[in-house]
């Protein structure tokens, strides 16, 4: 096998394909590819009709926060935060911008009466911030969408829903789930009563996943560590459909990195907490996923990488130059892509 370099997962977009603002849940475009490599053009409301009675459909219920902060550093400059992960009760890592004003001992005002000082430096420019009371209760009325740094515009207030899945529950992702922003409750309905199984898992979407692959060759690249969980039931529920010959069907690459993390060690799912860096690439065994719903991915990006080593390189790139020209809509926002795992 080829040695793999980052610019093996290029392709060209252009600017105006990256959208902006989402369709209404189930009406973006969706392109199959089957075994034989088939390209068909439908949309996510076809879901019912796509799958097959008795796929088991895994879905990542973790909810975005209003992670996104703006401070006043002392003499009025200003500061802009992205909470990544709480580590004390009033203590967060955050991205600070810009991070060269972050140093430690400065105080940061976010609003009369609230501050946050840096108190330590982390991995990858990470900041660690002590804030004087816990944050989380000032996150609705402080807080912004952390919207990706594609979509060239503000959060506005439809955003706290929109860019949000209706079976978020658990809060702790500064990024959506974006294949999961497709379905909505009539929809995963309609999945029910198709006779598709349901279940769902948590994997806490970091800053990590916008990481560009900056190094020549993919095994150069570190991916940063997202925390994941799965239930008893979820892995019960895993395990049934693989030892049933019934397919799993993954509602977006955090969900495939979790499940094969979990299968890593004895080749079945399960159940537990956990960090994962698993960073998949062409060559990579899967032992869980059968079936990906996924978004339209950046070129050179470690998510490209995962929906090629699933589909093969070649399809899954002349499937992209394909939606191209068909005018898709392009990432967190745009369209989506229903591919069936690579036979070998």
């Amino acid at each position: 096998m080829k040695t793999l370099r980052t610019a093996d997962f290029d392709y060209p977009l252009p600017e105006g394909a990256i959208a902006q603002r989402p369709l209404p849940r189930g009406a973006s475009r969706l392109l199959v590819l089957d075994h034989e490599g088939a390209e068909r053009h439908r949309r996510v409301r076809d879901l019912p009709a796509l799958l097959r009675a008795g796929d088991l459909l895994v879905l990542n219920d973790t909810r975005v926060i209003p992670a996104r902060l703006f401070a006043r550093r002392p003499g009025g400059g200003a500061m802009e935060l992205l909470l990544v992960e709480r580590l004390e009760p009033a203590e967060w890592e955050a991205l600070a911008r810009p991070a060269a004003k972050a140093r430690e001992g400065t105080v940061l005002e976010l609003a009369p009466g609230l501050t946050a000082e840096v108190v330590g430096r982390g991995a990858a420019g990470r900041r660690r911030l002590r804030f004087s009371e816990a944050i989380e209760p000032h996150l609705e009325r402080l807080g912004h969408v952390p919207l990706p740094p594609y979509i060239r515009r503000a959060d506005e207030a439809a955003d706290r829903e929109r860019y949000q899945t209706v079976y978020a529950r658990r809060p702790g992702a500064v990024a959506a789930p974006t294949a999961g922003l497709h379905l909505s409750e009539e929809l995963l309905a309609a999945l029910a009563a198709a006779g598709i199984e349901r279940t769902e898992i948590t994997l806490h979407v970091g800053p990590g996943t916008f990481k560009p692959v900056v190094a020549e060759r993919p095994d150069e690249h570190r991916m940063e560590r997202e925390r994941y969980e799965i239930g008893e039931g979820a892995a019960a529920a895993v395990r049934r459909a693989r030892a049933e010959g019934r397919r799993v069907v993954a509602v977006g690459t955090t969900v495939v990195r979790a499940l094969e993390t979990a299968a890593a060690a004895s080749g079945e799912v399960a159940p537990g907490a956990g960090a994962t860096e698993l960073f998949i690439t062409p060559g990579f065994r899967f032992r869980v996923v059968d079936v990906l719903l996924t978004n339209f991915h950046l070129p050179r990006s470690t998510l490209l990488m995962l929906v090629a080593a699933f589909a093969g390189r070649e399809r899954v790139l002349a499937a992209y130059a394909e939606a191209v020209t068909a005018g898709y809509r392009f990432y967190s926002y745009g369209d989506a892509m229903l591919a069936e795992r690579r036979m070998r």
